[in-house]
């Protein structure tokens, strides 16, 4: 990119969020292009290239259309654009944003005002090796961890992984059936006979409109 104010956009959309503590809230979306990791259940590979160079003033022009304060941060993963972080910064003020990220980038020096939701990597996403357990030292009470759970492997690693590093002492946790792959049924019966303190969570967005891009 040329400068730093600068991001690569794939695209700006405004729709219903579908996942998070946040779930249902009209929300402007902002795709950042570029991504490392490849996860096997991955649904946004269209944002693995390409992208248009936007100004920060740009983004929030588009984005001034909108009549939500709700913003969300995602890609793509959008921690792999340095200047990810000075954009934030730019929002923190003036909405209430969140950012979608893997656990595969560190998320210390993201302002603390942003809200994150931190997607740690199971066995079944093929990606499990990517996760850095240092950031969780860095959660903050709402900031929310997501698992996407492809099957009972991944279920039970999922719970044990929980254990061993004391997360629901971080902040909320997300179960999320991967799609088409696991039966929300299923994933809630586990969590009741378990026990488990998680919040279970469908991609609303997929109820409402399927994987339609830009929703």
């Amino acid at each position: 990119m040329s400068n730093t104010n600068t991001l690569l956009i794939n695209e700006i959309f405004y729709s219903i969020q579908g996942e998070s503590l946040t779930a249902g809230e009209p929300t402007i979306f902002i795709r950042l292009a570029g991504c490392p990791l490849r996860c096997s259940y991955c649904d946004t590979s269209y944002a693995f290239k390409g992208g248009k160079e936007l100004s920060f003033e740009s983004i929030i022009s588009k984005i001034s259309n909108y009549n939500t304060s709700f913003i969300t941060v995602t890609g793509g993963e959008p921690l792999a654009q340095k200047n990810c972080y000075s954009f934030l910064n730019l929002l923190s003020p003036k909405f209430s944003v969140s950012l979608e990220t893997s656990n595969a980038y560190p998320i210390k020096d993201v302002n603390k005002n942003i809200t994150i939701i931190l997607d740690v990597k199971t066995p079944r996403s093929n990606e499990s090796n990517s996760n850095i357990e240092t950031n969780y030292a860095y959660l903050k009470n709402n900031d929310q961890i997501k698992f996407v759970i492809c099957d009972k492997t991944d279920y039970d690693w999922s719970v044990d992984y929980i254990q061993k590093h004391r997360l629901v002492e971080k902040c909320k946790i997300l179960f999320s059936p991967s799609y088409d792959e696991m039966s929300p049924t299923e994933l809630a019966d586990l969590i009741l006979s378990d026990g488990l303190q998680v919040r279970l969570q469908i991609q609303l967005h997929k109820v409402l409109w399927g994987d339609e891009r830009g929703k």
